[in-house]
């Protein structure tokens, strides 16, 4: 792939407004933390905030060399904080055209089919004929899919030739989803992979009752695990976020970790547990409770 994707990104979903706005001065805050802290990606998306983030980031990421931008395309905003899908070829060239708009960029380095789940025959006939087209263009570097569900992501990988996937949710300390067949694929095609929601919207950030769980209210036994998983880490000294973000690092596959972020601690906190150094024995722990696969143990 024609770039060079940093260990650690932010993804921008909350700087857009997921769950709760972020304001303007905090926003400015985040991403300047972000480059302070020596983080040069970040993830975006139309459909976070309705153009919101990638508009924010766009005006407030200050001058940096090289960074790396991705952004997703599929959807149309329309008004009243409506989306529409458009998998055209036509519909997916104004959605990026929007986006650098909003960007401020004549190009962004990684381009996302963003959610394609339902649209199998759209993605054949047109939609990523039409990102390799843009990519040849020279309007992205790298081009690829951006979903949450695993198994659809490993049949568009095992279908088309792509630089990089970013798979949502489903590889983390509470979710093996992905192991199943999507990251071997990406292992043997040479696919990189970049993971996002590792901490499976907040819950293994802060397990306490009131925190989300793939965009729901957490229920009992997923909070259970949480709340074990920290205390398993806690007898190692490390944070159970440490070991949240660095889990899926674990498989040779994942070159990339991205986690959303609406503050500037927040930022810092991540950037310093991605460094943490993490002992051996907590993984072969973790491994025993379940946590973690027994064969992404390091040898």
């Amino acid at each position: 792939m024609n770039v060079n994707l940093p260990r650690l990104g932010i993804g921008t979903a909350p700087l857009g407004g997921l769950f709760e706005e972020v304001s303007e001065m905090d926003a400015a805050a985040t991403i300047r933390a972000a480059v302070d802290s020596g983080i040069t990606y970040f993830d975006t998306a139309p459909r976070y905030g309705h153009g919101q983030a990638e508009e924010r980031l766009g005006r407030l990421l200050p001058e940096v060399p090289r960074p790396v931008i991705s952004t997703k395309t599929g959807w149309l905003l329309r008004p009243e904080s409506k989306v529409e899908p458009v998998w055209t070829e036509r519909g997916i060239r104004e959605s990026l055209e929007s986006s650098l708009t909003r960007l401020q960029r004549s190009s962004v380095d990684i381009l996302y089919l963003h959610d394609p789940d339902e649209f199998p025959d759209e993605v054949r006939a047109s939609a990523y004929p039409a990102v390799r087209k843009l990519r040849d263009e020279g309007l992205t570097r790298a081009i690829g899919f951006g979903m949450n569900h695993a198994e659809k992501l490993a049949a568009y990988v095992a279908e088309y030739e792509v630089d990089v996937v970013l798979i949502a949710g489903r590889f983390s300390l509470l979710d093996h989803d992905a192991l199943r067949t999507l990251l071997p694929l990406c292992a043997e095609r040479d696919t990189e992979v970049v993971v996002g929601g590792v901490f499976n919207t907040g819950l293994l950030a802060d397990p306490n009752s009131a925190a989300m769980f793939n965009y729901r209210p957490v229920p009992a036994e997923p909070l259970a695990r949480a709340r074990r998983c920290a205390e398993i880490c806690a007898d190692f000294d490390i944070p159970l976020t440490a070991a949240a973000i660095q889990f899926p690092f674990l498989h040779p596959a994942v070159r990339s970790v991205v986690v959303g972020c609406r503050s500037a601690a927040e930022v810092t906190r991540n950037a310093t547990d991605s460094r943490l150094p993490i002992p051996d024995e907590l993984w072969k722990r973790l491994a025993a409770e379940g946590f973690v696969p027994p064969e992404l143990l390091p040898a």
